[in-house]
């Protein structure tokens, strides 16, 4: 599988590693683990381990108004994996099944003020580093809107699409997120 390894995906030390699911376990429990800080994130799991496809009901929410489900995916890490400010194009709830992890959301009408990156491949994902925002390079930012909560073991969180997010892990967590799409449904006077 491939793993996730360094603070996260936009830091110059971030690097996927090809090892076993024996391996990144025991990474992960490892008592030098925030010196090589790995985990899964926006991971196929249940593709890889059937057996744990089976304890997941994708809940009905889901397929409401016709919804089709894009995405399962698994995250799983210790304590201090984030992954950094960005948005997503499906809708995602998102289940916290273990541990802690904390969310700050930002409205999708403030995009800009959020500094994207012009790159292509990280289009989606903002510059502000949350954890050492720079109001001096980023000063957009200063007195932004935003929401935030901590969800523990079982708290299930709506995310709309192009809503930005930021997740922080607050311990040793696994987490689900059930990406679907709806129909676009035609505008009035179409």
């Amino acid at each position: 599988m491939v793993s996730q390894v360094g603070k996260n995906y936009v830091c110059n030390e971030w690097r996927q590693d090809l090892i076993t699911f024996s391996q990144f376990l025991e990474r992960m429990w490892s008592p030098d683990c925030s010196a090589n800080l790995t985990y899964l994130a926006q991971h196929p799991l249940f593709d890889q381990i059937k057996e744990l496809r089976e304890d997941i009901v994708v809940p009905d929410y889901c397929y409401a108004g016709g919804g089709e489900l894009q995405s399962l995916n698994a995250w799983f890490g210790p304590d201090g994996t984030v992954t950094p400010l960005h948005h997503d194009p499906h809708h995602n709830l998102f289940a916290q099944v273990l541990g802690r992890k904390y969310i700050r959301l930002y409205n999708a009408s403030i995009s800009e003020d959020l500094y994207p990156h012009m790159e292509t491949m990280l289009s989606s994902t903002s510059q502000v580093d949350l954890d050492n925002i720079d109001v001096k390079e980023f000063p957009r930012t200063e007195g932004l809107e935003f929401m935030d909560c901590i969800l523990e073991e079982g708290d299930l969180l709506y995310i709309p699409p192009k809503w930005w997010h930021y997740v922080r892990s607050l311990s040793i967590s696994f987490s689900v997120s059930f990406w679907w799409r709806t129909p676009i449904l035609p505008s009035e006077g179409s």
